[in-house]
């Protein structure tokens, strides 16, 4: 209970300005609208004292611990926490066989806080299930990593997911003003003047973390000295000094992974290169593999451009061996040619759209054996009248001339308007009609 409880208020100014700041009530507490404002289902939750279990996730700094300390506060309930980096199943065993005594002797419920829950494992997770059904104890788990990977199906079931997003441009504003303007826990009993151009930048490179924000606000005062009249000025140059390189979001393993590449694809696919090259670079340097990079890239050349400009899978698949020969980071250039390539290019599903099609008259349409004239003729196939009236083409004519291919002819491949397939549709209509 060291973290949540209420300690002196002396104790309380030696933490950290983004602790002293933790919200005292949900009108102090900044962001997650969409969970907290007026009449939403977790505020009068948290209000009414009648909390059940829940998961919270999202990305640090958005709210979430804030919100446990919140809850702690203002709960009836004994509440007590464990992170999951460090406890294992004695440590919850004891924390529930606490909660059953005090349910049974006093009917008091116990509220448990389960930091990181994503690490627990299996066995963990299905440590507290009994309880949690039985209402024994009231879960919230904490976890910056989707619940829906990591916490498994049992326990979500018996928990309410609430995902919290990174603090806006207002939310960062408002949580520096409470900052500078509270004289009891924040910096308010000092006189402290933050040029706009310094807010600007602590918020833009805040990435939507309300404690990353804090940290580097309190750096900047505390390390100014002070000026006239005992003015503590932070100009843009304290503000860049004090925050430190942005911490980039990204687990290989974990949902920013697939949304980033998810992001990446889709920009290509959409006609996009600012935005193309944004999302490989944010993989680059978060130490993504660049041949995974250059594999999406291969294949979004092939499913999204196809055939309205072959060359788009050409480049991809030139860009993919030069990484392969180059390494990083110099494969980046070839990376960022073939992503520019294939997001400009004119795009047609066609072939992707025709190959699926087929697939699913292979397994769920009319059967259609190989017609005679098109089978090999190798070994004893003559005997047997294999490829007897087959016609090349070659010696017709444009190179074409009319046969059966397949027994009832059906259409995979439409080919667009757009790019080098505006052409092959033409011949391809040409050839059809005849």
């Amino acid at each position: 209970m060291e973290l949540f409880s209420q300690s002196k208020e002396q104790d309380l100014k030696s933490q950290p300005l983004a602790l002293r700041l933790t919200p005292k009530s949900l009108d102090e507490f900044f962001g997650q609208e969409h969970l907290l404002g007026p009449g939403k289902l977790l505020r009068r939750a948290v209000e009414a004292d009648r909390l059940g279990s829940v998961i919270f996730f999202g990305p640090s700094g958005c709210g979430k611990s804030a919100l446990a300390r919140l809850i702690a506060l203002k709960t009836q309930a004994h509440f007590s926490d464990l992170n999951a980096v460090t406890a294992g199943v004695a440590d919850l065993r004891k924390e529930i066989e606490g909660a059953k005594l005090r349910l049974q002797a006093q009917g008091k419920k116990t509220i448990l806080l389960v930091d990181e829950i994503h690490h627990f494992n299996k066995s963990q997770q299905d440590a507290l299930l009994p309880d949690v059904e039985r209402g024994t104890i009231t879960l919230i788990g904490l976890t910056t990593e989707n619940p829906y990977f990591y916490v498994n199906t049992a326990l979500r079931s018996r928990s309410q997911i609430f995902e919290f997003f990174p603090h806006s441009k207002e939310d960062l504003s408002k949580i520096i003003d409470r900052a500078l303007s509270n004289n009891e826990m924040g910096l308010g009993n000092m006189n402290i003047k933050l040029d706009e151009e310094a807010r600007e930048h602590l918020i833009s490179m805040s990435n939507g973390d309300a404690r990353r924000i804090l940290n580097a606000l309190e750096i900047a005062v505390s390390s100014t000295p002070l000026g006239k009249e005992g003015l503590i000025h932070v100009t843009l140059a304290v503000a860049e000094e004090s925050s430190q390189k942005r911490a980039l979001t990204y687990d290989k393993h974990g949902d920013e992974h697939y949304d980033t590449i998810s992001a990446f694809i889709k920009s290509m696919r959409g006609g996009d290169p600012d935005a193309a090259l944004y999302w490989m670079a944010k993989m680059i340097a978060s130490g993504e593999d660049p041949r995974f990079i250059a594999r999406r890239i291969l294949i979004c050349a092939s499913e999204d451009v196809g055939n309205a400009d072959p060359r788009a899978l050409m480049i991809a698949s030139a860009a993919f061996n030069a990484v392969e020969l180059v390494g990083m980071p110099e494969g980046r250039i070839p990376l960022a040619q073939a992503a520019a390539y294939v997001a400009c290019a004119p795009k047609s599903n066609a072939a992707y759209l025709g190959i699926d099609a087929a697939l699913q008259e292979v397994k769920r349409g009319k059967h259609r054996a190989v017609p005679n004239h098109l089978k090999d003729a190798n070994m004893d196939g003559k005997e047997r009248g294999h490829g007897q009236g087959y016609k090349y083409p070659h010696n017709f004519p444009d190179h074409w001339i009319e046969q059966e291919y397949m027994p009832d002819p059906k259409i995979f491949y439409e080919p667009t308007e757009l790019g080098e397939e505006k052409k092959i549709k033409e011949r391809l209509s040409k050839w059809r009609k005849r």
